[in-house]
């Protein structure tokens, strides 16, 4: 008598990233220490400037030069320690520069093109988030990762958290450690809690908050609209819960949430593992999208919503539009600028999604 049939169903069926629990080793934190998927082919010439806004030309022409700059011998003699050799010169004039703009004037875009036209080899330099930078010190302590990156040509912080003093202090004592040992900066950074201006990082803000490294950074304006919607059709509203999870079923490689219990899941894995959390995920399928509920469970969904837009994974949603999610007061608040930010990406992502259907 012949076997029956297994439906594949079992195989086929999405994953759920509420089941998932990664842990990330210290080896795979410095590994991943570069232009995350989203950005590893962008360079200057991809950078599309505005034609309404020249600042955004200028920073293309400024960051070239900087990053010519950066060529011949570190000043510490690319991380090669001689017992004879002399101590190395103190750098003079600027060794770092600071990316002052409001969400998708391509800010990440410029910072990853850097990185790229920096001639060194990957391994001399280092592009990560604040949050990657201080899991990187929280693990491998502050002396192991001021000898890791002390060799480096360039260190690039993405979104400098200005929010926290504890880490703020923390990573401002590293980088004048690894200016000290000749290494080149360049960051854009988060506003500090309660500063609504004009929308935009404040240049003085950062520099303030890096205390004695000031006077290493030259502060960079670029000025413009959300690059990621301009002249683009509006974004899909949401689909119901069937045509979502039909869509997960019949997506390779894709996960299915419900989305209060995947804010809950959050809460429990640290945000420095949220990339890990998206491994091998092709789509994230949500249903029963809605508003979330406090400003920490905010502040973790910006963080997801940045890793998922970091390795492009498209997000297909039901219940509520993205531009939804985050209330009146925490749009008005001191972190009003990452949910703007965590909309503009989600919206792209869902845009991207619409192929699933």
């Amino acid at each position: 008598m012949s076997s029956p049939v297994t439906s594949p169903i079992a195989h086929d069926s999405p994953q759920s990233l509420c089941e998932r629990e990664p842990h990330v080793p210290a080896d795979r934190l410095v590994a991943e220490l570069k232009p995350p998927p989203r950005f590893d082919a962008v360079r200057f010439d991809t950078y599309l400037p505005d034609p309404a806004q020249p600042s955004q030309r200028e920073a293309v022409s400024v960051l070239s030069s900087f990053a010519a700059g950066l060529g011949g011998a570190h000043a510490s003699g690319a991380g090669k320690r001689r017992w004879f050799a002399r101590k190395p010169a103190a750098p003079t004039g600027p060794r770092g520069v600071y990316l002052d703009g409001g969400y998708g004037v391509g800010k990440t875009h410029l910072l990853a093109s850097l990185w790229h036209a920096t001639p060194a080899e990957p391994a001399l330099k280092a592009f990560g988030t604040f949050v990657e930078l201080t899991n990187l010190v929280g693990a491998l302590g502050f002396q192991e990762t001021v000898r890791t990156l002390g060799g480096h040509r360039l260190l690039c912080i993405d979104e400098f958290e200005l929010d926290d003093p504890g880490d703020t202090v923390l990573v401002s004592s590293l980088l004048a450690k690894l200016v000290a040992s000749g290494v080149a900066l360049a960051a854009t950074s988060n506003t500090l809690p309660g500063k609504l201006g004009e929308g935009r990082f404040a240049a003085a803000d950062f520099l303030r908050e890096i205390q004695g490294l000031s006077a290493h950074f030259h502060p960079l304006r670029i000025d413009g609209e959300d690059y990621r919607h301009r002249g683009l059709p509006e974004a899909p509203a949401p689909y119901a819960d069937d045509v979502v999870t039909k869509a997960a079923y019949a997506t390779p490689g894709s996960s299915l949430d419900d989305f209060p219990a995947l804010l809950e899941h959050l809460a429990k894995v640290h945000p420095s593992r949220y990339g890990a959390l998206t491994d091998g995920i092709t789509a994230v399928c949500l249903t029963g999208v809605g508003p979330v509920p406090d400003q920490s469970t905010a502040l973790r969904l910006v963080v997801l919503a940045d890793r998922l837009y970091d390795r492009e994974v498209p997000v297909l949603a039901s219940g509520l539009p993205f531009d939804q999610l985050f209330g009146e007061e925490m749009l008005r608040g001191g972190y009003r600028k990452k949910y703007f930010r965590a909309i503009s990406r989600l919206t792209a992502l869902a845009r991207d999604a619409k192929p699933l259907l």
